[in-house]
C-alpha cells in the first residue's frame, strides 16, 4: 500500500465535511425555493457520481481510457449547482481535486478552469457581477492556484504510485533472491553431503569389500591373515557407523573427535599398510599449532581421498605423507611411487574435484603432479 492509499481517508473526510458545509450554505442562502432545490439536486447528483464512480477511479488501477463521461457528469452537476445558487461555488474545493485525481493533467486543467469560470459566469447571468468587482481578480487567482495545486497533487499521486510499484518490484526481487539462495543452499548442502559420503562411507565400504575378498581367499590357506583382515573389516565397519552418526548430527569427523589431526593421519597411514601391505610413512614438520576445525577437516578428508586413490589405482609400493605449517599455511603432501597418470586427462571421478571444492571453501588450493609410470605427488595447502 502506497502513501496515497494509506492517507486516502483524509481526503474522504475533507470531501464529506466540504459537501455537508456547501449543502448547509445553500440551504441558508437567500433565493427562491426552486433555485435551492436545483442546487441541492445537483449537489446530490455530484455526491452520487463521486461515490458510484469517482472513488473507484481514484483508488483503482490506471485505466486505459480517460473517463470523459464521469468528468462530464461531474462538471455538469458542479456548474448546474453554481448557476442555481451562488454558495454552491464552495463545491469547487471538491470537484477540482477530483478532476485532477481522475483525468490527465492537461484535460483536468482545462476542465478545472471551466469549472472555476462558471462562478463569475453565473453571477454575470444573474446581473450581479458589477456589485462584486473583486470577483474577477479572485477568480484569476483561484484558477492559477487550482492549476498549481492540481499539478502538484497529480505529481504527488504519481510519485506515490511509482514508489509503490518500485517497492513491489523490490519485494518480488527479494523473494526471488531468497528462493535462489535457498536453492543454492540446498544444492551446496547436497554437494557437501556427497563429498562427505564419498570421503568417508564410500571409502570405508570399499575397504570392507577389499578385506572381504581377501578373507575369502585366505580362509583355507592362511587363517591367521584372514582373522586379521576380519578384525580390520569389523573395525572399518564400526568407524563407518561412527562417521554416519557424526554426519547425521553434523558434527566433526569422528576421527578428529577422538584424536588430534596428527594422530588421525598416522592411523590412516597404518591402516593403509595393514590393508594393502604398502609401505606407508608420515612425517610432521615440527610441532603443529592449533588449527581451526575447518582446516583440520579439509586436511583429514584430503588425506583420506589421496590414500583411497592410492589404494584403488596406483599399484604403489611406498607412500609418504608430509604435514607442515609454514608462514600461516598448512601443507599436506602425499607422494607415491605408483603407476601415475596424466592430470590433463579427465578421470570421471569425484574425488579430486571434491577435494578441490572442499579446499576452496576455506581458501585453500590443491595441486597434483604426476606422469604415467612416474608416481604421483598431491599437495593440499590451506590457511592455518
Amino acid at each position: 500500500m502506497n502513501a496515497w492509499e494509506r492517507f486516502y481517508w483524509l481526503w474522504e473526510v475533507l470531501f464529506g465535511v466540504t459537501f455537508v458545509a456547501t449543502t448547509a450554505l445553500v440551504l441558508f442562502e437567500g433565493g427562491t425555493a426552486t433555485d435551492k432545490t436545483i442546487a441541492l439536486l445537483c449537489l446530490a447528483g455530484l455526491g452520487v457520481t463521486y461515490l458510484a464512480r469517482g472513488r473507484r477511479l481514484i483508488k483503482g488501477p490506471d485505466y486505459e481510457h480517460t473517463p470523459w463521461l464521469f468528468a462530464g457528469v461531474l462538471l455538469l452537476f458542479t456548474v448546474g449547482a453554481i448557476f442555481a445558487a451562488g454558495n454552491s461555488s464552495f463545491i469547487l474545493f471538491l470537484s477540482c481535486p477530483v478532476l485532477y485525481m481522475t483525468m490527465p493533467t492537461k484535460a483536468a486543467s482545462i476542465l478545472t478552469t471551466a469549472a472555476v469560470l462558471s462562478s463569475p459566469a453565473a453571477l454575470l447571468v444573474r446581473g450581479g457581477l458589477d456589485e462584486q468587482p473583486v470577483l474577477l481578480p479572485m477568480t484569476a487567482i483561484l484558477i492559477v492556484f487550482s492549476l498549481l495545486a492540481g499539478r502538484y497533487t497529480t505529481q504527488i499521486i504519481a510519485q506515490s504510485k511509482g514508489r509503490a510499484a518500485l517497492i513491489e518490484q523490490l519485494e518480488a526481487s527479494q523473494a526471488e533472491v531468497s528462493r535462489l539462495s535457498r536453492e543454492a543452499g540446498m544444492a551446496a548442502e547436497r554437494e557437501r553431503m556427497a563429498r562427505e559420503i564419498h570421503d568417508t562411507l564410500a571409502q570405508g565400504f570399499t575397504s570392507i569389500v577389499t578385506l572381504t575378498q581377501a578373507i575369502e581367499s585366505e580362509m583355507d590357506t592362511d587363517p591367521k591373515a584372514a582373522r586379521r583382515h576380519l578384525d580390520l573389516a569389523a573395525r572399518t565397519a564400526r568407524e563407518n557407523l561412527a562417521e554416519a552418526r557424526a554426519m547425521v548430527a553434523t558434527r566433526m569427523p569422528s576421527a578428529l573427535a577422538a584424536a588430534s589431526l596428527e594422530e588421525s593421519l598416522r592411523r590412516l597411514v597404518e591402516r593403509l599398510t595393514e590393508e594393502t601391505g604398502i609401505e606407508a610413512s608420515i612425517e610432521v614438520g615440527g610441532p603443529l599449532p592449533a588449527l581451526p576445525m575447518a582446516t583440520e577437516v579439509v586436511l583429514l578428508r584430503g588425506a583420506q581421498e589421496a590414500l583411497s586413490n592410492i589404494r584403488k589405482h596406483s599399484r604403489a609400493a611406498a607412500v609418504s605423507l608430509l604435514l607442515s605449517v609454514v608462514d600461516g599455511r598448512a601443507r599436506l603432501r602425499v607422494t607415491d611411487d605408483g603407476a601415475g597418470f596424466d592430470p590433463a586427462e579427465p578421470t570421471g571421478g569425484f574425488g579430486l574435484a571434491g577435494m578441490r571444492a572442499r579446499a576452496g571453501q576455506v581458501g585453500g588450493i590443491v595441486t597434483c603432479a604426476s606422469e604415467p609410470g612416474a608416481g604421483t605427488t598431491l599437495e593440499l595447502e590451506v590457511p592455518a
